[in-house]
């Protein structure tokens, strides 16, 4: 990118602290976050008990009566809280992993860790008939233990670039095995409670489901957006380079890998493994804000719109007949990943 093109500004505090950010980024990251939000009270106002947009906000400041404070604050916030705080993890966490790969096919629906996180999931559904909270924690631990096979597998040198990719695929291919696998294992009733959560839903979500996965924002955002960031650019100009410029190039990395792979695991955790999400919010935010860096912060809020959109969407298309969120962004994001497969193929990527 030229300067032209990703223009960078600097503030500086009185207390003689200097930050370096560049306007359009942060730009596209507030205008996603509007669209989010503005989404998300549309979604509120959606259902059997229609509500007009003043209606919601009038209702989420406290104004509104006992029968509209009881279906927004109680019913029908969480499930949007919940795809607000999903497509922001996943849209961070995906564009941690397409940063440390430096390819945009860098996701983690194509690296296995969502695979990972449904056989944690299927290992507690078939296995041990495990409710709400085992389903969760399932998905955490099946997420961060494929995040260590592949990491130990690519080895130190290879946790990043083609290596890393490839390692993934090929976790993601046998992990798919397992689950069919485990599928076929389970009674009728639980495989087809199995087969909702790998589709992806936000339907009958509670601040039960969301809350660990927003603990895992505040505690992890601060940290990648702010305490690595800057490691996370120079990443990108190449081992070499970010050594040169003092960067703790394993210890970073680990941190990122380690980062991303919670975030993802707790998305899917609240809402199930919904697809490409990861794959399209980093690219889309990236192509607007024509960021040199990885763009964390567009791509955290570019990912939310993406799943507030996409659940607008499921809630909306067909009335009288919901659809899981997971079915919007697999066939968009589907269309969307066979657009990129081809353009890399014109450049010579692939």
């Amino acid at each position: 990118m030229t300067a032209r093109t990703a223009r960078t500004a600097v503030l500086r505090t009185p207390a003689g602290v200097s930050l370096r950010y560049q306007p359009r980024a942060l730009a596209v990251a507030g205008g996603c976050a509007v669209v989010a939000l503005a989404v998300g009270v549309l979604l509120i106002g959606t259902g059997d008990f229609p509500m007009t947009p003043a209606e919601v906000v009038r209702t989420l400041l406290g104004q509104g009566g006992p029968a509209e404070s009881l279906i927004v604050n109680e019913i029908r916030l969480p499930r949007v809280a919940t795809g607000l705080a999903v497509g922001a993890a996943l849209g961070l966490g995906g564009a941690i992993f397409q940063s440390l790969t430096r390819n945009p096919l860098g996701s983690p629906d194509i690296l296995g860790f969502t695979s990972g996180a449904s056989t944690g999931v299927l290992l507690m559904i078939v296995l041990a008939g495990g409710g709400g909270a085992a389903v969760a924690s399932g998905a955490v631990a099946g997420g961060a233990v494929t995040g260590l096979l592949i990491y130990a597998v690519a080895g130190r040198n290879g946790a990043h670039g083609q290596r890393l990719i490839l390692v993934g695929i090929g976790t993601a291919a046998i992990l798919t095995g397992v689950n069919g696998y485990l599928l076929t294992q389970a009674h009728i009733t639980e495989a087809a409670r199995a087969v909702l959560w790998l589709t992806g839903s936000l339907d009958g979500r509670d601040w039960a489901d969301v809350a660990p996965l927003l603990v895992a924002l505040a505690v992890l955002g601060p940290l990648v957006l702010v305490g690595c960031g800057r490691a996370l650019r120079m990443l990108e100009m190449g081992d070499d380079a970010a050594h040169g410029l003092g960067v703790p190039i394993e210890r970073a990395r680990l941190i990122m890998l380690g980062a991303a792979v919670l975030l993802v695991s707790f998305a899917a955790a609240a809402a199930g493994p919904v697809a490409f999400v990861a794959l399209t919010a980093p690219q889309l935010a990236r192509r607007l804000s024509r960021a040199t860096g990885p763009g964390l912060l567009p791509a955290a809020c570019m990912g939310a719109a993406l799943l507030v959109a996409a659940d607008w969407v499921a809630q909306n298309a067909f009335p009288g007949r919901q659809l899981p969120v997971g079915v919007v962004t697999g066939l968009l994001g589907g269309g969307y990943l066979v657009w990129l497969l081809v353009a890399e193929r014109k450049r010579g990527r692939i």
